[in-house]
């Protein structure tokens, strides 16, 4: 199915669909914490409403091509939880049928997307954003369901609604976590088993850290745990204002300090929110 053929399909179920309409976006790889957006998605839709799964991996979000070829693309799982949870509506369009050869227009975002996980992955915001609003219009959603897990992720998201005036509510979702402490993931798998019994040491660093009465303080205190392993590489490690997203050492307003860590070649990102609020 091409461009044309696949926005007038979409487009021509959801103008039938019972309202509201409530959208998850996701890459697939579904586990508990995508279970729970599509719960959120759900109350927000109410039991007569639409509750609409995206499953796209979107390869204009990833800077290494290693890392777009190596994401797990489980959808016959994936559909069977999207079943399971109670999902209306499962959308998973290709590439070709998403992007044109030539296109030439991307969202871009200057300000929220220049540190943190933008600083190490350059286009990767402007990538999300792009599909994000795409999806956005394909389904004319009255809402969308994010994770707070990927903070700077929301962030932006809430930032391009207001600009751009699109008329669509974002609903932020908390960060679920395994017993042990670290936040679920698609890129889990990935671990090997030493690397995964080694990888709640990111949560507990942070929250160490933010335990701490100085900026510098929070800094040192979880730089030495997570460097505590040799499994380890930070990306970054960063404390940042919650809502500029700028570097920060005031600790008397509300922070994030937030971290990005390979194992091997799987990048995982984490955070914790401290200062006063």
């Amino acid at each position: 199915m091409d461009i044309a053929e696949t926005s007038q399909t979409l487009r021509e179920m959801m103008r039938n669909a019972p309202r509201p309409c409530v959208l998850v976006p996701t890459m697939g790889s579904l586990h508990l914490g995508h279970v729970a957006l599509i719960q959120r998605a759900r109350q927000a839709a109410g039991p007569s409403g639409t509750v609409i799964v995206s499953i796209f991996v979107n390869p204009i979000q990833f800077d290494r091509p290693a890392d777009l070829l190596a994401y797990p693309r489980p959808l016959a799982a994936d559909l069977a939880q999207c079943e399971a949870a109670g999902v209306d509506l499962v959308f998973t369009p290709t590439a070709e049928s998403m992007y044109f050869p030539n296109r030439s227009v991307t969202v871009t975002e200057s300000s929220l997307s220049l540190g943190l996980c933008g600083a190490t992955r350059p286009g990767h915001f402007d990538g999300v954003c792009t599909v994000v609003l795409k999806l956005f219009l394909l389904t004319g959603c009255e809402a969308a369901v994010f994770g707070e897990k990927d903070f700077q992720q929301l962030a932006i998201i809430h930032r391009m609604v207001r600009d751009l005036d699109v008329p669509v509510e974002i609903i932020a979702s908390p960060t679920v976590r395994e017993p042990d402490g670290l936040a679920l993931s698609s890129r889990n798998v990935r671990l090997s088993p030493e690397q995964r019994a080694d990888a709640p040491r990111l949560q507990a660093a942070l929250l160490a850290g933010a335990k701490q009465a100085t900026a510098g303080q929070v800094l040192q205190v979880a730089r030495q745990l997570i460097e505590a392993s040799p499994l380890t590489r930070i990306d970054y490690l960063t404390l940042v204002d919650a809502v500029t997203l700028q570097e920060t050492e005031n600790l008397d307003r509300p922070a994030i300090l937030a971290t990005a860590v390979f194992y091997g070649e799987v990048r995982l990102i984490d955070h914790v929110k401290l200062g006063k609020r």
